[in-house]
């Protein structure tokens, strides 16, 4: 559309027109927006067997300008740690609601799940055995064509923080044999057929950081598998181990969470005798 209003071409676009075109999202747009932007341009040319305008020295140039005159680093959420989920989960209600926020919440913790992925469960992914909870993951964020992995899940020291007991408290509770895992449940505490929704997570972590005195706007559905990463780091968990569970690809994706967990663990402040 931009280049129509402009008269040029969008496919093959040059790479003069990419920056210009970029320059000007600059004035409303996040770079990290148009970093996406850039990238559906690559894909279009690629498409149609075309080289790529977006790799060129003045597209590079012009969004290294971007970034240094917008300065904005991301905003992520807050990860929540082993005591933040510990709090949480006590002041989860004892009713219904409580039973599936809390299989919600500390399956998501120990499962480093994405939202999509955690809502995306059916009853027949999980198996119970003697030594935990094994989930079939059918399809991830990375896994687009559904090749899937297992993730495992042991049985925790506390059972009142133990996921697959929770899980388990939680499919008996609702009645649940077959189908989503997590489901709506209305105000009359009757449990539906469908499934939650990706914010649906992100409004009960919140719900539940509010609770545990947190501050919720800090927090969502992302903080449960952040949370995960950075508190194996802090335990002294290896890399391999956090990727296998979180199933990142990058290592410097992981490595990020791990010097998040380092901070105050390995600070040099610490030696100083304040």
């Amino acid at each position: 559309m931009w280049c129509e209003t402009h008269g040029l071409s969008p496919i093959p676009a040059s790479a003069e027109t990419v920056a210009s075109y970029i320059a000007e999202c600059a004035g409303r747009l996040k770079p990290g927006s148009i970093q996406r932007r850039l990238n559906a341009i690559t894909e279009a040319h690629r498409a149609v067997g075309l080289d790529s305008p977006t790799h060129t020295g003045i597209v590079r140039n012009t969004m290294k300008g971007i970034r240094r005159t917008l300065c904005t680093a991301p905003v992520q959420k807050a990860a929540a740690l082993t005591d933040d989920i510990r709090a949480m989960v006590r002041t989860t209600s004892t009713g219904i609601i409580g039973a599936r926020d809390r299989a919600l919440i500390l399956l998501g913790f120990a499962g480093a799940f994405r939202r999509s992925e955690l809502v995306g469960l059916d009853v027949e992914d999980c198996g119970f055995g003697k030594d935990g909870l094994t989930i079939a993951l059918r399809r991830s964020k990375t896994d687009q064509t559904g090749e899937g992995r297992k993730i495992g899940i042991p049985y925790g020291s506390n059972p009142d923080t133990c996921p697959v007991r929770t899980i388990q408290t939680w499919l008996e509770q609702a009645a649940i044999a077959d189908g989503p895992v997590f489901r709506s449940i209305n105000r009359h505490g009757k449990i539906q057929t469908g499934r939650l929704a990706g914010m649906d997570v992100a409004r009960i972590v919140k719900k539940l950081a509010r609770g545990a005195g947190l501050d919720s706007v800090k927090y969502a559905g992302h903080s449960l598998r952040a949370g995960h990463a950075t508190s194996a780091a802090i335990a002294g968990a290896s890399e391999r181990s956090i990727m296998n569970q979180t199933g990142h690809r990058s290592v410097q994706m992981v490595r990020r969470y791990i010097r998040d967990g380092s901070l105050l663990r390995e600070n040099s402040a610490g030696k100083l005798g304040l």
